[in-house]
């Protein structure tokens, strides 16, 4: 029977610092490979036997990960704010932090972090996209409203942003520079641009037969747009992932850090290992929810009378993480599951 090798990987841009060890912790090897496919095809035809690898999460793991899993018997990614805590050392160095994750895979101790199938990463790459796009959309229209007030121009709020009110605003202000002028075409060029790009990125995940029912599920849920239900299915991934509601709201930072010693517990504010895309999202959507969903209007009016309308949005939110949770794990519409309550 052949031998099982533990391999730990630690990523950088352009090297990866590896290291092999037997079951009983004997080293094999250790060494260094460039960070390319081609060098990378090499070194797997030279690995000793068949092989279980671990490597830390960061932004290049994702292409290792899917070039290097088919290879291996299992292939797992760790987390890495529970990674430092357990490996945290006086000395460290890319062949030390590779050889700490292959001890950690090799007796079981590994902090494991959920690895989405490479579809399903891919769609979260363009949703993410297109949330940065969102934002630049956002500047763009604060800095038209800002070169307006800089010059004491007089403009309406509410319709800035319309087409044909822009187009009439530039020819009957006065008194307004002609390079401010320029800058305010140059601003609503670049918003109508972007804006345009964003749509079409919407469209196309709107449209995809991987998520598409999933999406649709969730939106039958009052207060659950389009783009919360595709943060949501593209954030989390497969929701049987999580063991209970709880966890689903701590990964979505919506619940505060604890502190428990000797018996005395401290809260903290919202701790800082979350999801910041979902928690973000979710924020968001809970201060329009109440208006669509009579349930919670009541819970955000039981926690409004408490007198803080922060903690009454984060109770909104939290109930909205449980209602999305039901919805994924019986796979019906949320009428329907509640007639069937």
């Amino acid at each position: 029977m052949n031998a099982i090798y533990y391999i730990g990987l630690d990523i950088h841009k352009k090297t990866i610092a590896y290291c092999i060890k037997r079951i009983d912790g004997a080293l094999v090897q250790q060494g260094t490979v460039a960070a390319e496919r081609k060098t990378l095809s090499k070194w797997l035809a030279e690995l000793p036997g068949p092989w279980y690898g671990a490597m830390e999460a960061t932004i290049f793991t994702g292409w290792v990960y899917d070039f290097l899993k088919p290879h291996a018997v299992e292939l797992k990614v760790a987390h890495p704010a529970m990674l430092k805590a357990i490996t945290a050392a006086k000395k460290k160095n890319d062949r030390a932090d590779a050889e700490k994750i292959a001890d950690l895979l090799r007796v079981n101790l590994l902090p494991e972090s959920h690895m989405m199938s490479e579809e399903l990463r891919e769609l979260r790459r363009i949703l993410r996209y297109r949330n940065m796009i969102v934002r630049t959309v956002v500047k763009m229209k604060n800095k038209m409203s800002g070169l307006l007030m800089e010059v004491g121009a007089q403009y309406n709020k509410r319709q800035l942003h319309g087409k044909k009110y822009f187009a009439a605003l530039l020819e009957r202000v006065e008194d307004v520079p002609e390079s401010v002028k320029g800058l305010l075409r140059l601003s609503r060029n670049g918003f109508e641009m972007f804006d345009g790009i964003q749509k079409k990125l919407i469209t196309a995940l709107r449209k995809n037969k991987l998520i598409q029912e999933r999406v649709q599920r969730l939106m039958t849920i009052p207060g659950i747009g389009e783009v919360t239900a595709l943060t949501w299915v593209l954030e989390t991934g497969d929701s049987s992932r999580f063991s209970s509601s709880r966890h689903a709201i701590s990964y979505c930072g919506l619940c505060s850090a604890q502190h428990e010693s000797a018996g005395k517990e401290q809260r903290g504010p919202i701790s800082k290992q979350r999801n910041k895309h979902l928690q973000s999202t979710l924020i968001e959507a809970a201060k329009l929810a109440p208006h669509w969903n009579e349930q919670l209007a009541v819970l955000h009016e039981k926690e409004l009378a408490r007198g803080n309308r922060n903690r009454a949005t984060l109770a909104v939110a939290r109930k909205l993480v449980e209602y999305m949770l039901a919805v994924d794990r019986r796979e019906t519409g949320f009428e329907s599951m509640k007639e069937a309550a």
